[in-house]
């Protein structure tokens, strides 16, 4: 069997989008770092390994990038953590908006966390039990990127805006 090519990396999947640029968040973890003196990273920190630099190029060209985070109250740390730093995020051109689990019972999702591209490609973003990434993952299967799109949507539809988001 033909082994598959990697997923592509996050600065060719946003540098391909020409209509928007969708990342659904399903997991919760802890966050150790954040633990130890609450502070977050500064938007020019090597934490942000260029993901701001990279959203604001994408906005620019008109691209719209939008997270949604599906979580688990009360949050876990690492949620926290995800709330604290998301500003960053809002300034760079993302929009942001935050599901409770439980008001995501009804709603058909996928298995993994995963970033839509112009509803024609998906790239999964995989994780062992103890939250550690693995290798991506993508696919432009029509029947997963329907799913991934509609799952999406419905999230996007039902979530609150970061700024109404309390934790």
């Amino acid at each position: 069997m033909p082994q598959r090519p990697p997923a592509p990396s996050f600065e060719d999947l946003l540098d391909s989008a020409q209509a928007h640029a969708l990342h659904l968040e399903l997991r919760d973890e802890v966050f150790e770092a954040f633990l130890r003196d609450g502070s977050v990273p500064a938007d020019d920190s090597g934490f942000w390994s260029g993901w701001l630099p990279l959203v604001e190029r994408t906005v620019a060209r008109g691209v719209e990038v939008r997270r949604a985070r599906i979580v688990s109250e009360p949050v876990t740390d690492y949620i926290r953590f995800e709330h604290a730093i998301t500003d960053a995020n809002l300034r760079a051109g993302e929009q942001v908006r935050w599901l409770p689990r439980c008001r995501a019972s009804a709603l058909a999702l996928p298995g993994n966390d995963f970033w839509l591209i112009d509803d024609r490609l998906v790239r999964w973003n995989l994780f062992s039990g103890d939250g550690q990434g693995l290798e991506p993952d993508h696919t432009e299967d029509p029947q997963a990127v329907k799913l991934c799109a509609e799952a999406f949507r419905s999230v996007w539809d039902l979530a609150t805006d970061h700024a109404d988001y309390r934790i």
